[in-house]
């Protein structure tokens, strides 16, 4: 166990300020997300260093398009999320800790994931598969240790930080991609038993704070398809900022949503193209290889930057980040 890092006390009750349900846990319970005990009033992190899931990503996988296309990336998880997501793509290991399956992982040091991230031959470490919030203390320790061996550092989150924490994210990790689920605060309450409101307002505080962002959305038919939902999401990644790439994900049976049918591809074409109504300059669709939007195209003069057949991806129209056709200067870190 390692303390918490963000957190505070008082007779004997402590109070997580890391992600934005900020549970009181009382003496010897546990924050929503399982792997936070408060133990004789102060808080510890059940999970540092217990890594259930280590693989070598392309950056594509997480999905990251714009950040360092054609890469790969060391990807760590532990076991646990702050969200309750029936229709989790990873809840063997991101549930567990709310199915009775407990703590589980192999012992690890910040330093044995760099080592093993260089060896490799990766660009960046990727704290992924699930919430990397809730397991902040070792992502922020090995964070620090891979800017020193070169590498950069990735969240793919839920967004689900508070600002306290995005204050701390800030300079140490260099991207995020960040699932916005849904632009009902209703959805976030039934289905992920969160808000929304801190979501929106933990990416405005990534992207002012200068960390690379991407967005992703899962549609999930009958949930969160409307057009006027798939509008408004849209509208708010704008208003960030119309440089943020957003994948719009096709949704898989899976968890507790395993009778439900698959996302038409129609549902994802026509988020896209709401995409491109309001001005978003980078679209993409998940889980749908083969189609145009699967490659990165200048926004000024329409070339093609980045052809890509599944994860993998070829450059032929960049250089450095600028357009090669029209010299524009491209929201692409390479």
């Amino acid at each position: 166990m390692k303390e918490a890092m963000l957190w505070t006390g008082k007779e004997g009750t402590a109070f997580c300020h890391l992600c934005a349900h900020r549970c009181r846990i009382d003496e010897g319970e546990r924050g929503l997300c399982g792997v936070r005990m408060n133990e004789k009033g102060t808080l510890y992190s059940l999970v540092y260093g217990k890594i259930i899931s280590a693989a070598i990503d392309p950056i594509e996988k997480k999905p990251l398009y714009n950040f360092l296309p054609g890469t790969m990336s060391y990807s760590i998880a532990t076991a646990g999320c702050n969200f309750f997501c029936d229709f989790c793509q990873n809840w063997q290991i991101s549930q567990i800790t709310h199915d009775g399956g407990g703590v589980v992982g192999q012992d690890t040091k910040p330093e044995e994931v760099v080592d093993e991230a260089v060896a490799q031959h990766c660009a960046s470490i990727a704290y992924t598969y699930t919430e990397p919030t809730i397991f902040f203390e070792f992502a922020h320790d090995t964070a620090l240790l891979a800017h020193d061996a070169g590498l950069k550092n990735v969240f793919v989150t839920n967004g689900y930080q508070t600002i306290e924490t995005v204050e701390k994210m800030a300079g140490v990790i260099d991207a995020a991609n960040v699932d916005l689920k849904s632009f009902s605060d209703e959805f976030y309450r039934e289905r992920c038993k969160a808000r929304l409101a801190p979501v929106l307002k933990a990416i405005e505080a990534m992207h002012e704070r200068g960390i690379f962002l991407e967005i992703t959305t899962l549609i999930v038919p009958g949930e969160n398809d409307s057009p006027d939902e798939l509008r408004q999401i849209a509208e708010f990644i704008a208003s960030v900022s119309p440089e943020i790439p957003w994948h719009v994900s096709r949704f898989h049976p899976q968890y507790k949503q395993a009778a439900k049918a698959r996302t038409p591809s129609e549902t994802i074409f026509e988020a896209l193209k709401i995409g491109e109504k309001v001005g978003l300059k980078y679209l993409y669709a998940g889980n749908l290889p083969g189609d145009k939007y699967e490659n990165t195209y200048c926004p000024n003069c329409g070339s093609t930057l980045i052809v890509r057949s599944g994860f993998s991806s070829k450059s032929g129209g960049l250089s450095g980040d600028e357009c090669l056709n029209c010299g524009e200067k491209v929201n692409i870190v390479v």
